[in-house]
């Protein structure tokens, strides 16, 4: 059952040929559209309330060109500029964000005026991820400040901020080197910490190993993590909390 069939339901239910339990029930069981080399979860939207969103990384451009012709609305991350000039090409709706590597359709949603996401960075290398987190929270539909570049290497920047946390209803804390922010953070405030290991570093920062296991062997409670430059995956998760 694609797109075509849902809006078939949803005009019967309209002529009243359709009790809206049948409807539902129609609903809740709707498979996928097959277009061989990818499965599009067409329920994704109506299950979550957020469309199944195209990870771009290991996709042709064919694939993911193929992918978005089938999408009403779409989010698709780790993309380049070259892949949204394409999509631009037959979705003028379209939208780029740089910093984030994220294309999407814009679409209109309930901002929560009053919950809002605090989404913060340990470095300016790190603000590619915690964008990417930022802008999937508000395209959930959430209101979301950012705090970039308050790391341990100065931790007085932190500290000069400390209100922001405490206005807070849940927090994302991207870090790489050895990711030590996320544990600061949650030892002064008593909300979610979503923390977000990155490759940014060196050495033996192992490409976001580092970062990761230190977050994950943190002794501060309250802290939950995500892979290893999984923005997404972090702003999806504070907008769930969120609602």
């Amino acid at each position: 059952m694609d797109q075509d069939d849902i809006r078939k339901i949803l005009k019967e239910l309209r002529g009243k040929r359709l009790s809206i339990g049948s409807a539902m029930q129609k609903l809740k069981v709707l498979p996928f559209e097959d277009l061989g080399f990818a499965k599009i979860d067409t329920h994704r939207s109506i299950r979550r309330g957020f469309p199944e969103v195209i990870l771009c990384s290991g996709k042709t451009e064919k694939q993911i060109l193929g992918i978005i012709r089938k999408c009403d609305c779409f989010v698709a991350t780790k993309a380049s500029r070259g892949i949204f000039e394409e999509i631009r090409r037959f979705r003028k709706d379209a939208e780029f964000n740089e910093d984030a590597k994220m294309v999407f359709s814009k679409q209109k949603r309930r901002i929560r005026k009053r919950e809002k996401i605090l989404v913060v960075s340990a470095g300016t290398s790190d603000i590619p991820i915690a964008e990417e987190a930022a802008l999937t929270a508000e395209l959930m539909g959430n209101r979301v400040e950012r705090l970039y570049d308050v790391g341990v290497a100065g931790i007085h920047r932190l500290f000069g901020n400390k209100e922001k946390f405490f206005k807070a209803n849940v927090i994302v804390v991207v870090a790489g080197m050895e990711g030590a922010l996320a544990s600061i953070v949650s030892g002064i405030t008593d909300k979610p910490i979503i923390a977000v290991p990155t490759s940014v570093g060196y050495g033996a920062s192992f490409k976001g190993i580092a970062p990761l296991l230190t977050m994950l062997n943190s002794c501060s409670p309250g802290i939950a993590v995500v892979n290893i430059d999984n923005g997404f995956g972090a702003g999806y998760m504070a907008g769930l909390i969120n609602r």
